[in-house]
């Protein structure tokens, strides 16, 4: 999969739709399109964070960070996680507060409508893109989900959280238009609002896992060790502890108990032959630690 096909592509529909969305809320004062276009402003920049935290993620290990810097990219997440979600869910949610308390009047029903519609339309767009992606990478949404990634599941949950939120914006500018009740258009954006906070704190949640040190998958656990006790000179593997250091870069500690009567420079044989095989079978491991036990 291309972290930053899918990355950009959400960049540059970002920045068109908040520009239209914009100009749209400022012209019909729709507190509903207003919504959308501080959701769109908050994805714009979530996205740069996430080519940011890709970009610094590719540096070289260094003394003071010997396994890399993989965790840039959990950092970065984290980071986009609470400017798409959390902080634009707020601010929305305090715009659509004071329509409630204050109703002003919402004109420009047609063009508000419209450019809804045009939201909804890109975000299925951008959920396309992503799925393009996993299936010529032959993975599957179920992957992506369960997988350490935390930016492309943000940019997913993204484009689930526009079209829901378009959804919403939609029906609550036709009851403006059937009903004048401005209120509704309020009700509408702090509906909005609630729909992005929530989906924030589920994000940061995981975020919080990988940055805190989470272990690898327990079935990605159990295949390493399966894998490892075929070796014939391996009698059992005493122990493993794991983390995630990026979205493909995992280190894994194993306490090996090999056959008895080896020599040291058998040892480090079957030790190389072990690293290679799991590396190879399992690419996301690129730092292996094998500890020989007697």
């Amino acid at each position: 999969m291309r972290p930053l096909v899918i990355v950009w592509a959400t960049v540059i529909l970002d920045a068109g739709l908040f520009v239209v969305n914009l100009f749209v809320a400022l012209i019909s004062g729709s507190h509903a399109v207003l919504s959308q276009a501080v959701y769109n402003a908050a994805d714009l920049v979530g996205g740069v964070m996430l080519v940011w935290g890709y970009t610094v993620s590719q540096k070289a290990p260094t003394y003071d960070h010997p396994f890399g810097y993989g965790k840039e990219r959990f950092f970065w997440s984290f980071a986009a996680t609470l400017t798409t979600f959390t902080a634009s869910g707020l601010a929305v949610f305090a715009d659509g507060f004071l329509q409630i308390v204050s109703p002003q009047p919402v004109g420009h029903l047609g063009a508000a409508l419209a450019v809804v519609g045009a939201t909804l339309a890109v975000s299925f767009a951008g959920i396309y893109v992503t799925l393009r992606e996993l299936r010529q990478s032959r993975e599957t949404l179920t992957d992506l989900l369960e997988s350490s990634q935390q930016g492309l599941k943000a940019i997913f949950y993204q484009d689930i959280v526009s079209v829901l939120g378009s959804v919403v914006a939609f029906f609550g500018i036709v009851v403006v238009y059937r009903t004048q009740d401005f209120a509704a258009d309020g009700i509408t954006a702090c509906g909005v609002a609630i729909l992005l906070i929530a989906t924030g704190f589920v994000l940061a949640a995981e975020s919080r896992e990988l940055l805190v040190g989470k272990a690898v998958s327990p079935e990605q656990a159990r295949a390493v060790l399966a894998l490892i006790e075929r070796h014939p000179r391996v009698r059992r593997v005493r122990g493993l502890q794991s983390m995630m250091l990026g979205p493909d870069d995992a280190l894994l500690a194993l306490r090996v108990n090999f056959q008895d009567g080896l020599t040291t420079d058998q040892i480090e044989t079957v030790i190389d032959q072990v690293s290679s095989t799991v590396r190879e079978e399992f690419p996301s491991v690129r730092h292996l630690i094998i500890e020989p036990e007697s």
